[in-house]
């Protein structure tokens, strides 16, 4: 495929990715456009919005539903026992997708994938063929929300006859898929978890936790050693200064929404001020 030069990759991260809204507003700010958009998981959230219209003035929104997210408590809201009953009932998850479905339906301008303003792809993870899946064409929300299933907190989505749950089991920051589909820039947003240092779980729900970071670290590091000499990547800066250790992979921490965008446009803006 051709005519994507320039890639926007948006990788997964939960409530960090606030983090990829301020890193938008940067780049478009910037006067830098995607020709292409790839995401994972709340990356593709994101990357939804941008497809759809990359203008600044859609970053500034998008950073407002974040920040009116963070305020009600995010799509993971609901109390303990709400939770608990979920859990029980679906014996699977502790969340409905549902706050997230109506998000999705209430902002987003186009019902399917191929309206998109940008080319959009986003990935999930196929339970049946345990492989990656791009959506390319389709359903949009049925895409977000496959992309978006994270293990034990949402149901599987089934699209078709096949059952997906979050990208980021796969391929968490897609650089590779960027450069496969003909990027030759590429500007990779990432909720700046991938330079931090991981610590030993030292509690029983850490354990996977964990296990799922080094997994998505690592498949990161080798997509950048492989690029092609002609392939100009730029991992922009979160500018984020979050906790070290398991407290940087808590997904409903949401008390800092508004600190991450506007530290990641800061960091963004320098960053790419400094290329010119």
């Amino acid at each position: 495929m051709s005519g994507h030069e320039i890639a926007f990759v948006l990788g997964g991260g939960g409530v960090l990715g606030a983090g990829e809204v301020g890193m938008l507003r940067g780049l478009l700010e910037a006067g830098i456009r995607p020709d292409l958009v790839v995401g994972t998981s709340v990356g593709a959230l994101n990357g939804a919005f941008v497809a759809a219209d990359p203008r600044v003035e859609t970053t500034v929104r998008l950073a407002e539903l974040w920040r009116r997210l963070s305020a009600e408590g995010g799509v993971f809201s609901g109390s303990l026992a709400e939770r608990v009953g979920t859990a029980v009932r679906s014996r699977t998850h502790l969340h409905s997708r549902e706050p997230l479905r109506r998000l999705l339906a209430e902002h987003l301008p186009v019902e399917r994938i191929e309206d998109l303003e940008v080319p959009f792809q986003c990935v999930a993870a196929s339970i049946e063929r345990a492989a990656e899946h791009w959506f390319a064409s389709g359903p949009l929300a049925d895409a977000v929300l496959a992309s978006a299933a994270v293990p034990g907190l949402l149901a599987p989505v089934k699209v078709g006859e096949e059952h997906f749950l979050d990208g980021g089991l796969v391929n968490s920051i897609p650089v590779s898929r960027a450069v496969e589909l003909g990027a030759r820039t590429v500007y990779v947003l990432q909720v700046g978890r991938i330079e931090r240092p991981l610590t030993p779980p030292t509690r029983p729900w850490d354990v996977a936790l964990v296990a799922f970071e080094i997994a998505r670290r690592h498949r990161f590091a080798a997509d950048m050693a492989a690029l092609p000499a002609d392939v100009v990547a730029h991992v922009l800066p979160s500018g984020d200064e979050a906790p070290q250790g398991m407290a940087q992979l808590r997904y409903r921490d949401v008390r800092r929404v508004g600190q991450r965008v506007d530290r990641a446009h800061a960091a963004t803006a320098a960053y790419l001020g400094g290329l010119s």
